[in-house]
């Protein structure tokens, strides 16, 4: 195929043990997403980050009960290092990104968990350009969390920080959704249903797109701290789909939680997952010339038939290891600007600097009614490879290269696809669990397949 496989993680890469793929994550005020790790974690960032003689930091937050909690030790913590506190309250992750690089803040944060259930929690950190913090900033945020002695490096007096609220931050992350459009674009009467997983986007999500001329029935958009990602959004189509077909809708968008996702829903009721989102968008750009590089970059979770599409159309896809921080790494690098994740984390960096499901969504819309051809006419670009991924809870995390068996197992099911097929089994970055995914021509035969690699995987690391 017309790919390049980037999927195995940099050897220089530090090591982080607070900081997964999408950054701290887990049972809120439990270990380590707690308030004291919130505090020292809003210190080391000014430490780490401040550009300026008094730096501003950007925090923002989804709807969960915790986030109120966890917001006030970040903000301690960022006020008590001699740092403004720049407050947004609840914006999806994408705004508090672009509001990060459009107030010119030295960083900022995200308290969320995204797509994780009500329970969790989460600290994501963007750097002053509105980008994911790199591997090795996160490690030496670590390592400064870690040093004890920062604590005779606080300011007194009036070198502490204060706290401040973003002036309408709802109001300039939707201004700026609308400039990712062409002048003049209009939905024209679109018949649009949007599940906001009754998170960060309940609100903005509905309005933006109702104020592109498009009508708009909302469901998940009505979050009271414990409902966020509750059977609703991306995580949870099924609501959706069925609301779609219901209501004859031309499009259904599903957010997750922070709205850095997004998957869709076709005029029959059938899911349009992240690859065929990509492959939409990708044959536009082709067709108008502004693919950079003929590339597109996705993750080894991608499905062979997003490679097949592109080199239909003398594009390539470049493959990274899974994780939005990495697409976007390798997007930088090569001057790409469209890429993403099987999962919904779409980005095209003409407009942004991390996944936005809003973005994306409207970028959806735009083709429909642009082309006046049904969302079920423009997925035909890609033909998907039947893929099944299973997901094996853990509890612990297991460096599956040194089980042998696994090992072995895993060697004997890519011998029996025979080039007709891919294994990947890799270790979850934002949950405990290993995902077991394989790919071929026969749904049967590769569901087979990878139950039998999850046994093994069961039966020789276990729980």
């Amino acid at each position: 195929m017309a790919s390049v496989d980037r999927g195995k993680p940099r050897a220089s890469a530090p090591a982080r043990t607070l900081f997964g793929t999408d950054g701290i994550r887990g049972t809120a005020n439990v270990d380590p997403v707690t308030c004291e790790t919130a505090v020292r974690l809003g210190r080391a960032l000014v430490q780490c980050c401040g550009r300026q003689q008094r730096p501003h930091i950007v925090v923002g937050k989804d709807t969960r009960l915790s986030g109120d909690m966890l917001e006030s030790a970040l903000v301690a913590g960022i006020c008590s290092a001699g740092a403004d506190a720049l407050l947004t309250g609840v914006l999806p992750t994408p705004g508090v990104a672009y509001l990060t690089r459009a107030l010119k803040a030295d960083a900022g944060v995200v308290v969320s968990a995204s797509h994780n259930p009500f329970a969790d929690n989460g600290l994501k950190l963007f750097a002053s350009t509105g980008y994911k913090l790199p591997d090795d900033v996160e490690a030496e945020i670590e390592q400064v969390m870690r040093d004890t002695g920062g604590e005779r490096r606080r300011p007194v007096a009036a070198a502490v920080g204060r706290i401040a609220p973003v002036a309408q931050p709802a109001t300039q992350y939707a201004d700026f959704l609308h400039r990712t459009l062409p002048e003049r674009c209009h939905f024209g009467g679109l018949k649009v249903v949007i599940d906001c997983a009754h998170g960060a986007a309940s609100a903005i999500g509905p309005q933006i797109f109702s104020r592109l001329g498009a009508s708009v029935s909302a469901i998940g958009a009505a979050p009271d701290g414990t409902n966020i990602n509750d059977g609703v959004g991306a995580m949870h189509p099924q609501r959706l789909q069925d609301a779609v077909l219901a209501q004859h809708a031309a499009l259904g968008v599903a957010l997750d939680g922070d709205a850095d996702r997004l998957l869709c829903v076709d005029e029959t009721g059938t899911l349009v997952d992240g690859d065929e989102i990509l492959a939409i968008i990708a044959a536009d750009m082709i067709s108008r010339g502004t693919l950079r590089h003929a590339t597109v970059v996705a993750t080894v979770m991608s499905n062979i038939g997003l490679e097949v599409s592109l080199q239909e159309r003398g594009a390539r896809l470049v493959r990274v290891q899974v994780g939005d921080r990495y697409v976007v790494d390798e997007m930088v690098r090569g001057d790409c600007n469209l890429g993403g994740e099987q999962s919904g984390h779409l980005l095209l960096l003409d407009h942004t600097t991390t996944g936005d499901g809003l973005v994306a969504g409207l970028a959806v819309a735009r083709l429909m009614t642009e082309q006046q051809r049904p969302l079920s006419v423009l997925k035909t670009v890609i033909r998907k490879f039947p893929q099944v991924l299973l997901n094996v809870p853990m509890a612990r995390r297991t460096e599956l290269d040194t089980v042998v068996p696994v090992q072995e197992e895993v060697a004997r099911v890519q011998q029996a696809l025979d080039g007709r097929g891919r294994v990947l089994v890799r270790a979850s970055g934002t949950e405990p669990a290993v995902r077991v995914m394989v790919e071929g021509d026969d749904e049967a035969r590769i569901r087979s397949y990878a139950e039998e690699i999850a046994a093994a995987i069961r039966r020789h690391v276990g729980n």
